[in-house]
């Protein structure tokens, strides 16, 4: 009967029980974390790596190595046949999934320690490179899309026009461009925010006419019954009735967004965060490509909060549990 209490606590149809918020938002995050501790730290778990410590007699084998369980078992059973020292080393996972504590230490490394390579940008210049190419890309599709989505939603002549071409262009990847954007705009930076327009002002324009639509109709026609215009309904009554969603809307529309970055950084001349990854992918060094992804995430994250607040402040009336 408790727990049946807890969980009708904790699970409310469109809300959340008092004080039960923070627990789902430190559960979500802990949980991810405490799995990826569990393989690490739990040798019984998953170790499917053996990190030779000393080769014995094999011929194979060298210190540092890190082999299939199967493999090493193999190994040492030949060795036993021939009366050779056996190897010996330690379960471990695959070098492609470095323990948090090894992740932890790399990301205050690519911090502080220079680039392998001369040359090379630190992790914050390419971090700092890709949050430039989104601000251009993202604006001008914000620039572009938003004031077209609006008038899709508002006027049907608009939607007909506008939406059919663009459902069908969404379903074409924007990375196939890739080539043309390089012939068009060089190998530097201009392709790379071509790509990332392309991808989100399509479907900026689908979404934000959509949300444009969902506006109350009867705040329109009351607005109409007391002799409004059409350009009174819609910068009086429309604009002010969809801010706050359409607010909603980019902050979703802002993670498209950096999940195209990836691929648009590979075309042309690579560069910024997907430059970094890609380096450390080539050098082994997994626990700096995962703190290139989780900063991606911290970023992401930040900026994603920076406007949540900043939407609480524009539109008050909206504020939410």
């Amino acid at each position: 009967m408790r727990s049946q209490v807890v969980m009708m606590r904790w699970f409310v149809v469109r809300g959340v029980a008092p004080g039960a918020g923070w627990g789902f938002v430190i559960v979500g995050f802990l949980a991810p974390l405490l799995l990826w501790c569990a393989v690490s730290y739990v040798p019984w778990l998953w170790h499917p790596d053996i990190l030779v410590e000393s080769p014995g007699g094999s011929q194979t084998f060298a210190a540092g190595m890190r082999v299939p369980v199967a493999a090493f078992a193999a190994e040492n059973a030949a060795l036993a046949a021939a009366g050779s020292a056996p190897a010996t080393g330690q379960a471990v996972n695959p070098v492609f999934l470095p323990a948090p504590h090894a992740v932890a230490v790399a990301f205050v490394t690519a911090f502080t320690t220079p680039p392998r390579r001369t040359g090379d940008p630190w992790l914050h210049e390419s971090l700092l490179h890709s949050c430039a190419l989104i601000a251009q890309g993202f604006g001008l599709a914000i620039l572009v899309g938003v004031p077209l989505g609006i008038l899709c939603g508002a006027y049907a002549g608009m939607s007909r026009l506008i939406e059919p071409f663009t459902d069908f262009l969404r379903y074409l990847p924007a990375p196939a461009f890739g080539a043309l954007a390089v012939a068009i705009f060089g190998i530097s930076d201009g392709p790379k925010i071509s790509i990332i327009v392309l991808a989100t002002v399509l479907p900026t324009i689908l979404v934000i006419a959509n949300t444009t639509r969902s506006l109350d109709k009867a705040l329109i026609d009351a607005a109409a019954t007391l002799g409004a215009s059409n350009r009174q309904v819609l910068l009086r009554v429309v604009l002010p009735g969809i801010a706050p969603a359409v607010w909603n809307d980019l902050r979703i529309l802002l993670g498209a967004a950096w999940t195209t970055l990836i691929v648009a950084e590979l075309i042309g001349q690579m560069s910024g965060i997907s430059f970094f990854i890609n380096q450390q992918g080539k050098y082994r060094n997994y626990d700096f490509v995962f703190v290139g992804i989780i900063a991606i995430g911290l970023v992401g994250l930040l900026t994603d909060q920076i406007l949540a607040a900043i939407g609480r402040l524009l539109f008050p009336w909206k504020r939410t549990s």
